[in-house]
């Protein structure tokens, strides 16, 4: 069958390639086509050979409610790009992977044109715009969710869906990078086997420049104090980033403060404590096993939209899960460098605090499932895919 996968950022992008391998080993004949990144493009290399991504998301990722409606005519020539080439490709199912604001109208071209749809990764419709769940009903033949809080939701709305774990679990116990030792980390990067701060900015430049001159500061902060003259502090370079968007906070910085690419499961795993943007890292991050503040900063603009709009209690996926805090969330306005060196130093100085925080890592980790969630995801897909085509066979003979 013919797999037409849309993916617009990283944490897609992974999700993405783990489930076009779940497609390629439950699908002898499977053939993809995707927009996403190198990691599925590296999954159809190894079971297809050559690349078929019709749309790097590196050229795309933005932020924020105000760059949207700046970029909204260049969105819209994407999605005409992707409308044309859906219809010169003609698959068997379109699968949208999260990224709402493009894929819900990729839905509703790809329904509207006698396209079988499928949405990996739901949009998140219960934290705000619960007026998209009308549009997964209309455009949406199936729904497959991630997080076990999902489920009671969508029944109550009376959306379809199939729910087999979460992926990230594969993803970080199959991650080769995690396998390796702590000297091989310090080895390979060049860097100095010192004790050191984690800071996961976000994948876009909009999140890089509202969380990293905060981080800065508070690096100079905890730097100054005697007890840490010997840390240092590691950004995890984001895959769609390049030096150039971190290197106005290097500037006399440039001893202790490294930013490190390709190589974010190590810089989390190493770390005495981590700063992470709110999204997949900080969950990550919980299965990683790294205690860890969230933080999120955006212009006010966005931030006061956002207040409009988002109706949950908390930012992070683990702290969701959970229903409760296991990790502090440093929003907006208390997202500062005072703040932020109040709590890492919690982090290292208060054992109970940090094992605590652990203790609450594995019941999310639990709460997330078994793992193979990518396979049998892909299995899942096809065994809807198969019954449409039974019952339509089954119809033509009538």
């Amino acid at each position: 069958m013919k797999y037409y996968l849309i993916a617009g950022e990283a944490s897609g992008d992974m999700h993405g390639s783990n489930l076009m391998k779940g497609l390629y080993a439950a699908d002898v004949q499977a053939d993809c086509r995707y927009w996403g990144g190198e990691l599925m493009d590296s999954a159809y290399r190894q079971h297809q050979g050559g690349s078929a991504l019709v749309h790097d998301y590196h050229e795309d990722a933005i932020i924020g409610f105000s760059q949207v409606l700046i970029k909204a005519g260049h969105y819209m020539r994407r999605i005409k790009e992707c409308c044309n080439d859906i219809e010169r490709w003609k698959p068997d199912v379109v699968i949208l992977i999260d990224y709402p604001g493009f894929n819900f109208r990729i839905a509703e071209f790809a329904h509207k044109h006698g396209y079988k749809v499928f949405y990996y990764i739901a949009p998140k419709v219960w934290a705000s715009r619960e007026s998209r769940i009308r549009k997964l009903k209309k455009y949406v033949d199936k729904l497959f969710i991630v997080f076990p809080f999902e489920k009671a939701y969508f029944e109550r709305k009376g959306v379809p869906y199939i729910y087999e774990g979460n992926p990230i679990i594969d993803a970080i116990d199959s991650s080769p990078s995690l396998q390796g030792s702590r000297e091989g980390f310090f080895k390979e990067t060049g860097l100095q086997d010192k004790p050191y701060i984690a800071i996961l900015a976000g994948s876009r430049k909009g999140e890089v420049s509202a969380m990293m001159p905060v981080c800065a500061k508070f690096a100079d902060m905890l730097k100054s104090d005697s007890r840490y003259s010997d840390f240092r502090f590691i950004v995890a370079g984001a895959p769609s980033r390049s030096l150039s968007d971190y290197e106005p906070y290097l500037k006399g910085r440039e001893d202790w403060l490294k930013v490190v690419f390709n190589d974010t499961h190590r810089v989390i795993k190493y770390a005495a404590a981590a700063v992470v943007n709110s999204g997949t890292a900080s969950l990550e991050t919980c299965l990683i096993g790294t205690p860890q503040v969230v933080a999120y900063s955006g212009t006010a603009f966005n931030f006061n939209v956002g207040k409009r709009i988002i109706k949950i209690e908390y930012i992070s996926l683990g702290n969701l899960i959970l229903g409760r805090k296991a990790f502090k969330e440093l929003m907006q306005y208390y997202f500062t460098p005072e703040n932020l060196y109040s709590e890492v130093r919690r982090l290292i100085e208060d054992e109970e605090y940090r094992n605590g925080m652990i203790e609450e890592y594995g019941l999310i980790r639990k709460a997330l499932g078994e793992k193979g969630a990518s396979t049998k995801i892909a299995e899942a897909m096809i065994r809807e895919l198969n019954s449409d085509l039974s019952a339509s066979t089954s119809e033509s003979a009538t």
